[in-house]
């Protein structure tokens, strides 16, 4: 993987939101439509706000969570929320939401269709993922239940999650649907990120799962 240090984040939004862009424009020169997957969480909120007003054919891009809390969609901890709130407005709204949560009590049991509208959609042309402290990314957490099936070269391209200090059930993209996309990114802030890039070298995928993914991918940091 590829490190860029910048030097303020506002900085980092930005650019960044003009690359996911170019990565888009060049897919939809060659293809009738675009795949961009992005995290929820804090971090990706400016790069979401800058991303929706872009003039772009939004209108032949589908907007794919990389994971979902499986919580409503009004619910103050979904990302869906989020994207409804800064990525699916303005140009962007005419954008397409594959979603990651139907009503259900578990995720296991509407997992098969939400996996038959994501499936046709795929490989992911533009990849967006952020990385916690712990070294997870999407909802592959060290120690979650599913982990090792997730990581698997042939896991099918959605999986219920569970992990130690999570509040409630997730709904990821595996890893051979994240290491797939076309082009990856990867934003972090703040030193405690940074380090946790620099230990997770040679950490095996089961310790420091973002390592399952970023082979090829940019790194994107400022403190």
């Amino acid at each position: 993987m590829k490190l860029v240090e910048y030097s303020d984040r506002e900085m980092m939004m930005i650019d960044l939101a003009n690359q996911l862009v170019s990565g888009l424009n060049d897919q939809l020169i060659q293809h009738p439509r675009a795949l961009l997957a992005v995290p929820g969480g804090s971090t990706p909120g400016p790069i979401f706000d800058v991303l929706s007003a872009i003039d772009l054919e939004w209108d032949r891009v589908r907007i794919v969570l990389t994971d979902e809390r499986w919580v409503p969609p009004d619910d103050p901890r979904s990302n869906t929320r989020l994207l409804r709130e800064h990525l699916l407005v303005d140009r962007a709204a005419e954008a397409r939401l594959l979603p990651l949560y139907a009503e259900a009590p578990r995720p296991e049991d509407r997992i098969d269709e939400l996996a038959a509208a994501l499936t046709p959609e795929l490989p992911i042309s533009v990849l967006l993922l952020g990385m916690g402290a712990d070294m997870h990314t999407a909802s592959l957490f060290p120690g979650a239940d599913n982990l090792e099936k997730a990581l698997a070269a042939d896991a099918p391209p959605l999986m219920a999650m569970r992990a130690p200090g999570a509040p409630e059930p997730r709904l990821t993209l595996t890893a051979p649907v994240l290491d797939g996309a076309l082009s990856k990114h990867i934003v972090i802030t703040g030193a405690e990120k940074r380090a946790a890039v620099e230990r997770a070298a040679g950490m095996d995928p089961a310790e420091a799962p973002v390592t399952k993914i970023w082979n090829g991918a940019t790194v994107h940091w400022a403190a």
